[in-house]
């Protein structure tokens, strides 16, 4: 038991090294200067995105990669990028950016917030943002079909009857987010749940299925959405800015790699959400690998090849 503990704390301290400011990703400072770096979080659409830019490029190019994987959150994959220790992201979501990274809030009209990231990103920290990979990523509120049909719920107001009797699992992340937090949540719609339980987003999907819950809040691109057969509440006074997804790279690797524009420009609205779904299901639920789910994916579809290559 001492020995688990003092393993789990070494993890802990050296997960704490990795994303301190000063400090590099082990192995990757002295790459070389034909490898991208790729960074990723550690959520299953976020590791297929990152095999699916890493054999994009090893197939149309010389270039070598490398992934930095189940990095915690979109602060810290960005500060990776923004140190050099990444030369982009696999998916970096607008509304998220706009909210964590460029603390800004209130905006939620999508072409908006979409010309607000694009620009400041470029401006600020010499990053461009791709065309959306053609989902958007949102939080959802959602209930089992048979709680939804009880109480008569088409939308996330339509729970303000029945929410101070509710248990609500949460992504725990969310509880405390500023702007499209919880707090925020409460004074939007005017109503509190009974009792909230924060979680592992992982771990939402069953809590509801299993009973353990009366509703969740999970991810709208989720492909257990579909094989629990949940019923999504709209977000009907637009609580939720727009989450729209898009690999971010650092201009300094397009201008050292010019290829990868074209490259990465392969992958625009190829993924629209019932895919992202699909792809997410085969990880979660069949227990492929990202790398294997992304490889047949671009196989099927012969790595986006154009008429004009």
């Amino acid at each position: 038991m001492r020995k688990h503990k003092l393993f789990k704390l070494t993890l802990l301290f050296l997960s704490l090294v990795t994303v301190l400011s000063g400090c590099g990703f082990p192995g990757l400072s002295s790459s070389s200067k034909d490898t991208v770096k790729i960074a990723a979080q550690n959520t299953t659409e976020q590791q297929i995105m990152a095999a699916v830019i890493q054999q994009m490029i090893e197939h149309y190019s010389d270039l070598n990669t490398a992934v930095i994987s189940n990095l915690g959150s979109g602060t810290v994959s960005f500060q990776a990028q923004k140190r050099g220790d990444a030369d982009l992201t696999a998916i970096r979501y607008n509304g998220t950016d706009m909210q964590t990274i460029l603390n800004e809030s209130g905006e939620t009209d999508p072409a908006k917030v979409d010309q607000i990231v694009r620009k400041e990103f470029k401006d600020k920290y010499h990053m461009t943002y791709f065309p959306s990979y053609g989902f958007a990523d949102t939080y959802q509120f959602m209930v089992t079909q048979k709680f939804a049909k009880e109480h008569n719920l088409n939308t996330v107001s339509d729970l303000k009857e029945v929410a101070p009797s509710m248990k609500v699992g949460i992504d725990q992340i969310w509880m405390n987010r500023k702007g499209d937090g919880y707090d925020d949540f409460q004074k939007q719609y005017g109503f509190s749940f009974g009792r909230v339980y924060p979680m592992q987003i992982g771990l939402v999907y069953n809590a509801l299925a299993s009973g353990k819950m009366d509703a969740v809040l999970g991810y709208s691109t989720d492909g257990r959405i579909g094989s629990y057969n949940l019923k999504l509440l709209k977000d009907d006074l637009h609580y939720f800015p727009p989450y729209e997804a898009s690999v971010v790279v650092n201009d300094s690797a397009l201008k050292r790699h010019p290829q990868l524009k074209g490259i990465l420009r392969r992958l625009d609205g190829k993924f629209p959400l019932k895919t992202m779904q699909k792809l997410n299901y085969q990880v979660d639920n069949n227990l492929q690998e990202p790398a294997v789910v992304a490889r047949n994916f671009l196989k099927q579809h012969n790595y986006f090849e154009r008429s004009d290559d």
